[in-house]
């Protein structure tokens, strides 16, 4: 009794693995497979991979983050499930090709000749026709023509006649197993190239992911894997007159670092530009220095021309600074303090101290990036209109926001390179920071040449610009005299009064001094030096004389008096800027259009600079460039399988596609009274127009009777196509 249970305990199992291995090597398991592997490619092409975490919170929100990052949809295809179901899909294949490889192989080896005579009745394309020849005679005149048509043909010779099969268009089949093979070749390598050798070495050798900063020399010996690694992709940057022999490779969490079998120097970086700016053509002339030799091996690397050495490949990626000089100028946007110079390199950092209302601030200037191309979009923009009033400036609109975007709407398309900038943040004692880039010249903006300093909060948020005005000299040195003027309460008085020197009644001595009184009121306003009850978080600028209309105005006076207030404003301004400028040795201002324009642009900037969310702003002054190249290092020894399976593949699908089996049987019978009598058959694969028209043709060719004509035509038609 146990031997039976036992018995049927083992068929069981045995069943329910005959079972597992049907479903894993079926076509609808592999076809589930490929469709999931599909959706999670649509998926990692639409969110961003391998990105820092805040990029996904400000993009997605911090629920949807969360959720992306415990699916891995951030590194999907590292992901473990992504994985699985590669290494499932192998399987799969690999098992359907086991399976039916030798079904196909003993098809094409059988050409089914022992067919029986009478089954070619059940044929839907088939035959009959006496002929006066011979059987011996037919079956030499068929054997030529067979042959001459491309057939493969094998005779079985019986009692009571021959049966011809032929065969043709067996590649149909061949097909089927080139684009099985290619998806598993393709797996394969793409197992072999991606991170998971990598991760398995790591856990091999117990090494970890590095988390922290610093410099690469720095990093200890357990974030780093050996030369001998056998499969990896990674970044190594490399400063002109430099060299690393160290790359970066990028993982989820952190980073990994590899050891090179070679050092990378860098002798020269080359870029050339189009016209508009734009790169056409950048290089790297580099010499390879081989630590097991001591062999320096020069080398060119381009985009799509890479070098090789040792089976690693070095790619050119794209290139960046590398550690540019930088000579900066300091303007202090807050009250007080006179600008200074900073001497700084790209990737350093310098401090700085800030005593402001909220007492002493430390802060940490880093230097992140210099770019001395520039290729932004200039369309036609319509110039500033106006008369020739400086005292007169158009505010509508105006105080909707403090700090605009430096790009506008245009119609048409003009790139156009605007020189260098540079890029930089201010980062305060608990960490936090703001990322500032600025542009080194000024450019033509809505008819002013002006200097565009750019703030974000965030890397996911775009800059907005403050615009300041160049002046005749093109700098903004008439700007940051104004704004340090309007710090001094003694400078503001002797502008409010020259003001009405000029513009005040010379027959009201007692309205003169009300009207200064005003104007010097209007100033510390705009100057943030007057502060309201109830207002006493507003900056200054435009912001500040809009609460006082708000608060001292009635609603119904308000556009009248603004219009008045506004003109005194704008007319003690361009007096206080006439002082700073005699205090210079420079000549005053004109009352001209261009003077006029300038005060516009002054005005509204020096309203938007009380906004500015930094103590500082910083100019660059000079630079003197160091380029550096980063190039992808990669040792991929699935790239051969990836390239097989793609020929492959491209060769299965065409034959499964374009190439149809045939299979052709004539049977040849002696008539008593003479003559041979043929029956013909044709099976394929496919039931096409084509298949019956070939049929036509042979059928009458095999009998010896003319096609049909309708058969003739259409057959001359199809082959008349080019």
């Amino acid at each position: 009794m146990s031997l039976s249970t036992t018995g049927i305990e083992l068929g069981a199992r045995s069943r329910r693995l005959r079972d597992s291995v049907e479903l894993v090597s079926s076509m609808r398991f592999s076809i589930s497979l490929l469709t999931v592997i599909c959706i999670a490619s649509v998926i990692g092409t639409v969110i961003g991979q391998n990105e820092p975490a805040n990029n996904y919170v400000n993009q997605f929100g911090p629920f949807w983050a969360d959720v992306f990052r415990t699916l891995k949809l951030t590194a999907v295809y590292s992901a473990w499930w992504f994985l699985l179901i590669l290494g499932f899909l192998v399987v799969s294949t690999s098992l359907c090709i086991a399976r039916n490889t030798p079904k196909i192989l003993h098809d094409l080896r059988n050409y089914k000749e022992h067919l029986r005579e009478q089954g070619l009745q059940a044929f839907h394309l088939k035959g009959q026709g006496v002929s006066i020849e011979t059987p011996e005679a037919a079956f030499e005149r068929i054997s030529r023509l067979l042959t001459g048509g491309g057939w493969r043909a094998k005779a079985q010779v019986r009692d009571n006649g021959t049966m011809i099969a032929a065969r043709r268009g067996a590649a149909n089949k061949l097909g089927y197993i080139a684009a099985h093979s290619a998806i598993v070749l393709v797996c394969i390598g793409g197992l072999l190239d991606g991170d998971l050798v990598v991760r398995a070495q790591m856990a091999l050798r117990d090494k970890s992911i590095f988390t922290g900063e610093g410099f690469l020399r720095d990093v200890p010996a357990q974030h780093r894997l050996g030369p001998d690694n056998s499969t990896f992709r990674a970044n190594l940057r490399v400063p002109e007159q430099g060299r690393s022999g160290v790359a970066v490779i990028a993982m989820q969490d952190g980073v990994v670092l590899q050891e090179l079998p070679f050092d990378v120097e860098l002798k020269k970086f080359i870029v050339d530009y189009y016209e508009s700016g734009m790169p056409k053509l950048f290089a790297s002339e580099i010499v390879i220095h081989d630590r097991e030799t001591g062999e320096a091996i020069p080398a060119t690397v381009k985009v799509n021309e890479p070098a090789f050495h040792r089976g690693i490949a070095i790619y050119q990626s794209s290139f960046e600074d590398g550690g540019s000089s930088l000579k900066l100028r300091a303007i202090p946007v807050s009250a007080g303090g006179k600008p200074f110079d900073i001497d700084g390199v790209v990737g350093g950092s310098t401090k700085l101290t800030h005593t402001g209302a909220a007492g002493k601030q430390e802060l940490t200037l880093e230097f992140t990036d210099l770019r001395v191309i520039n290729v932004e979009n200039f369309g036609a923009v319509p110039a500033a209109g106006g008369g020739t009033d400086v005292r007169r400036v158009d505010l509508v609109d105006s105080l909707q926001e403090h700090l605009g975007s430096g790009a506008k709407v245009r119609t048409k398309k003009e790139l156009r390179n605007v020189g260098p900038s540079v890029s930089y943040k201010l980062r305060d004692a608990a960490g936090q920071a703001r990322e500032f880039h600025n542009y080194m010249l000024p450019f033509e903006l809505d008819g002013q040449r002006v200097f565009l300093a750019g703030v974000r909060d965030t890397p996911a948020d775009s800059f907005k610009y403050l615009r300041i005005p160049a002046d005749d000299s093109d700098s903004m040195a008439d700007w940051v005299r104004l704004r340090e003027a309007l710090a001094d309460p003694a400078a503001r008085e002797a502008a409010a009064e020259r003001y009405v020197a000029i513009a005040g009644p010379t027959d009201k001595p007692e309205m003169r001094a009300q009207l200064k009184a005003t104007a010097v009121r209007l100033l510390a306003l705009f100057a943030g030096a007057d502060v309201m009850k109830g207002r006493e978080n507003s900056p200054g600028g435009l912001q500040a004389i809009s609460d006082f209309l708000e608060l001292s105005v009635p609603e119904a006076d308000r556009e009248r008096i603004s219009e008045v207030l506004l003109r005194m404003l704008n007319g003690s301004l361009f007096e206080l800027l006439n002082l700073t400028r005699e205090t210079a040795a420079l000549k005053p201002l004109a009352p001209d259009e261009t003077t006029q324009r300038f005060m516009t642009h002054s005005v509204l900037s020096l309203s938007e600079s009380y906004f500015y969310p930094a103590p500082v702003l910083i100019q660059l002054t000079g630079f003197e460039q160091v380029q550096a190249s980063v190039f992808q290092v990669a040792r991929a020894p699935g790239k051969t399988l990836v390239y097989l399976g793609s020929v492959l593949l491209i060769v299965g699908v065409f034959a499964m596609l374009y190439v149809r089996e045939r299979r052709l049987w004539v049977w040849l019978a002696p008539e008593p009274g003479g003559g041979t009598k043929m029956t013909a058959a044709l099976s394929t694969t496919r039931r096409t127009m084509d298949a019956d028209a070939e049929f036509e043709l042979l059928k009458a060719a095999i009998l010896g009777q003319p096609a049909h004509p309708a058969v003739q035509l259409d057959v001359s038609h199809r082959e008349s196509k080019p």
